[in-house]
């Protein structure tokens, strides 16, 4: 397993003038960096990649769904034009050497329409990344498909219903994101859901309940590391968490509080508990 951050402990997005962070992560003793990307057409992919290999780091994505588009949505232009962004996330993602892209790729977060999803979104939303699957194929990118929290999607909140989801777009380069932060609100029993994902655990996102440093809560780390050692998972652990002093990325992360003495605790702090944990 390689450990990771993403990025959105020090800013909303990543773009040139960040690039100065990745030999600085990489002192840190981080084997990869997660970047934010969300207007693919403007991301210098080229230049991440060319930075990341001067320093011996790994690259992985996260995205999330733009305001408007929509996997399931009801309007096959609506899903045309999703369509079109997954593919431009996946060929941008290829251009820079990522291995993942992560996120909950198929609705917005926030959107909330009050009601559970449809039979009909369902199927949309399959087909939809189905289609993909060309573009998938022609890379080595693997999507990693983040259920949330009922607070922040109505579409996928459960391990159980992403593993679903997976089996029905049945593509060897889609899968599952596992986020401790998600599944300690969601699921019954976090390593039994984990458990569960399988064949289809693409990613994992480190994040501890509060999100705050990993290690200082109450996510059960020991059992859920143990279970990714059996399991024979030789991915990417990755701590995310979010700037709290930044206000565009504190509001949409609803950060109303310092999580740790500084952003550099959570990353620095975390990776050390992560690599004491997964050496236990």
């Amino acid at each position: 397993m390689r450990f990771g951050v993403n990025t959105f402990l020090w800013g909303m997005e990543f773009g040139p003038a960040e690039m100065d962070l990745l030999p600085k992560l990489r002192a840190a003793g981080f084997d990869g960096v997660e970047l934010p990307v969300f207007d693919p057409a403007s991301f210098p992919a080229a230049q991440a990649r060319r930075v990341a290999e001067e320093n011996g780091l790994g690259l992985t994505y996260c995205s999330v769904m733009q305001p408007g588009l929509h996997a399931g949505h009801e309007n096959p232009a609506v899903r045309e034009e999703t369509l079109s962004y997954l593919k431009s996330l996946v060929e941008s993602a290829a251009e820079s050497g990522a291995t993942v892209l992560a996120g909950p790729l198929y609705s917005p977060v926030g959107y909330l329409p009050g009601r559970r999803r449809t039979v009909d979104e369902w199927q949309w939303a399959v087909d939809t990344y189905r289609r993909l699957g060309e573009t998938l194929g022609s890379s080595k990118v693997q999507v990693a498909v983040e259920p949330l929290n009922r607070f922040e999607t109505y579409f996928l909140n459960t391990m159980a219903d992403g593993v679903q989801f997976c089996a029905q777009v049945a593509h060897p380069n889609v899968g599952l994101l596992f986020d401790t932060f998600h599944s300690n609100i969601e699921e019954k029993d976090t390593v039994a859901a984990l458990r569960h994902t399988g064949r289809f655990l693409k990613h994992f996102h480190a994040s501890e309940n509060d999100r705050g440093t990993p290690g200082t809560g109450h996510v059960a780390w020991a059992p859920l590391a143990n279970e990714l050692k059996t399991s024979g998972y030789n991915g990417w652990v990755t701590i995310e968490s979010f700037g709290f002093s930044v206000g565009r990325i504190a509001a949409a992360a609803s950060i109303w509080r310092d999580l740790a003495p500084s952003v550099d605790e959570i990353a620095i702090g975390g990776l050390k508990f992560l690599k004491e944990t997964f050496a236990a």
